[in-house]
């Protein structure tokens, strides 16, 4: 039973409530809270209340020292393989998770599209959820026999020690590209950042890395392994794409494997060569490796078809990502490509014209929309990503989902519409409301009542 918490409205009857000091707010100011909600127990900086309460000069090491003593013996029966980057963690995490239980072996994930054990169990707020509810999932997940589990791992919530006392057997590093930098300021801090996944390793934890990337060497540890498209461990010789599948030649130890997947995109190679490596480090042959069956993430690449137009939906959201979605979509677009795409707002507000570019310049038309405005007009946004801007190939609407039915109308034949920024996500934030929203469900929404052409 997990009976510690940090979020007084997870609180249940005869719980500890640990009062942290969050980003935003005291734990202190949600003590009665929790108390109401049944806590037993209070850990908190000063005060005295009506259940028993213990003063300590750091909540958060209490905390971390509760959870260690009582719940990492079960941690340490499990493998733990924590995934960091900019681009490419939830497809290959969401990979890994579906290939080790197609291989038979019970492996949870946790991440950006929720927490997954045979199925979606909950949608998370939070790439990185905070550390007691980490704990609570790994948990559940031993209790329900699962000895696997596959985080994705924030640079945030690294930066913020959510992990605090979390040791991994395998970390994993994707790629570094522009991100984040309103937070971690420079592209060094970001790299520091995610290092700090790499120096929870276990003693005998094995790292994987990119050694494509320019900034591998943040990551090498005393046992690295390495994969790529040009160099690596597990390199690939040679490779084909298509607009229903990818065949790929990799290359370990001298020897040529052969393999066949379902994903589309050159980026995607990186994923699933990342997927192959893990796997076969865990000990799993690399003949016994067969992706028949797999699928993407929610809001990766998921293709609706319209007529004989795609509507695509992806959570791209970084100049890096957009660029391996117009290379992958344009090679087998036998029409026009319309775009329709915001920037999110209270972010970095440098990198909205280099999106606004990428877009007019592989896209015949481009539909300017509000993604997660957060504390920011959607005016300011749109100036920011239109300045400079030469070319009047684009539209502004503000409603995310007029904007969306805009560019299905302006869809003829062979064309493809590209939805990005927010992916599988259930609602625009703005401000401090979440409004519920997602393209998927407003896509075919919208063609359910259009006539198709």
């Amino acid at each position: 039973m997990f009976n510690i918490k940090s979020d007084s409205r997870r609180v249940k009857e005869g719980d500890i409530f640990v009062a942290l000091d969050g980003i935003k707010s005291n734990g202190d100011c949600y003590i009665q809270n929790a108390i109401e909600n049944g806590a037993t127990k209070v850990i908190c900086k000063n005060g005295s209340y009506d259940v028993e309460t213990i003063n300590v000069d750091s909540p958060k090491k209490y905390l971390t020292k509760y959870l260690e003593d009582n719940y990492n013996k079960y941690l340490n029966d499990m493998t733990l393989i924590g995934i960091t980057g900019t681009n490419g963690k939830t497809t290959s995490a969401f990979l890994i998770y579906q290939m080790l239980n197609k291989l038979g072996r019970k492996c949870a994930y946790i991440g950006t599209i929720g927490f997954y054990l045979d199925k979606k169990v909950a949608n998370l707020v939070n790439t990185s959820p905070d550390t007691c509810i980490l704990y609570e999932m790994f948990m559940q997940a031993y209790d329900a026999g699962y000895k696997y589990i596959v985080v994705e791992v924030s640079s945030q919530g690294l930066a913020y020690n959510r992990y605090e006392g979390i040791n991994f057997d395998y970390a994993l590093f994707t790629n570094l590209t522009e991100d984040h930098l309103d937070f971690h300021k420079t592209m060094d801090n970001y790299a520091k950042a995610k290092q700090m996944l790499f120096k929870k390793l276990k003693s005998n934890g094995v790292g994987i890395i990119n050694s494509d990337d320019k900034y591998k060497d943040y990551f090498i540890t005393d046992n690295t392994i390495t994969y790529g498209i040009y160099s690596g461990d597990y390199k690939v010789e040679d490779y084909k794409l298509s607009s229903s599948n990818t065949m790929i030649d990799l290359k370990y130890q001298d020897n040529i494997y052969k393999f066949v997947y379902p994903l589309i995109g050159k980026y995607n190679i990186y994923n699933i060569v990342l997927t192959i490596t893990l796997l076969n480090q865990i000990g799993i042959n690399l003949s016994d490796i067969d992706f028949k069956g797999i699928i993407s993430p929610d809001g990766r690449m998921d293709m609706i078809k319209y007529g004989s137009n795609s509507i695509i939906i992806d959570y791209a959201h970084t100049a890096d990502a957009m660029d391996n979605i117009y290379k992958t979509v344009k090679p087998i677009c036998k029409g026009s490509i319309i775009t329709v795409f915001g920037c999110t707002g209270s972010r970095e507000r440098e990198k909205r014209p280099i999106m606004m570019n990428l877009a007019l310049t592989n896209s015949d038309y481009v539909i300017v929309t509000e993604d997660d405005l957060h504390e920011e007009e959607f005016e300011d946004i749109v100036k920011d990503m239109t300045n400079g801007v030469t070319n009047n190939h684009y539209g502004v609407i503000k409603d995310r989902g007029k904007a969306i039915k805009k560019g299905i109308e302006k869809l003829t034949n062979n064309d493809i519409l590209l939805i990005l920024g927010k992916g599988h996500e259930e609602y625009i934030i703005v401000g401090n409301d979440r409004i519920p929203f997602n393209d998927h469900k407003e896509v075919t929404r919208l063609i359910d009542k259009m006539q198709v052409r």
